[in-house]
């Protein structure tokens, strides 16, 4: 593809993400305590501190999830630069990891919204980053089955 602004964003993205996913997972983990208003609807101790009853599936924490999800499409990006077999596969493969990490993390969403009655900030961020992901993910499917029509 000739213009491939779209991976190039999604790569450069990933990369706070990795970072924000990463800071949760210390904070998860008792290595830090964030920096995080609590009261009204904000509380990160209770959305995905360490002893926050939904802050993990079974022994796996969310954080560490979100870390291997933003490594993974980080790494997708450089499929490209590697001519890799999987390159002509490159735009579903990305909105397929980009679109389960969406419904991944609107159903987190939800679930703080719904069960938790707060939110964690950094979570939310977190979210809102993955929606731009898989949008960017779509608009390059799209660019390539347009280039190849």
């Amino acid at each position: 593809m000739k213009d491939d602004w779209q991976l190039r964003l999604i790569q450069l993205l990933s990369v706070p993400g990795m970072m924000l996913a990463f800071y949760l997972h210390l904070f998860h983990e008792g290595v830090l305590i964030v920096g995080c208003k609590v009261g009204s609807i904000f509380d990160c101790g209770s959305v995905s501190g360490p002893g926050a009853q939904y802050a993990s599936i079974g022994p796996v924490p969310v954080a560490f999830i979100g870390l291997v999800g933003y490594a993974v499409i980080f790494l997708l990006t450089w499929l490209r630069d590697w001519d890799s077999p999987l390159m002509d596969y490159l735009p579903e493969i990305m909105v397929a990891v980009t679109g389960f990490a969406f419904l991944f993390s609107f159903g987190l969403t939800i679930l703080e919204a719904v069960v938790i009655h707060a939110f964690c900030q950094y979570c939310v961020v977190s979210a809102v980053l993955v929606v731009i992901l898989f949008g960017l993910a779509l608009s390059y499917w799209r660019g390539v089955k347009a280039e190849g029509a």
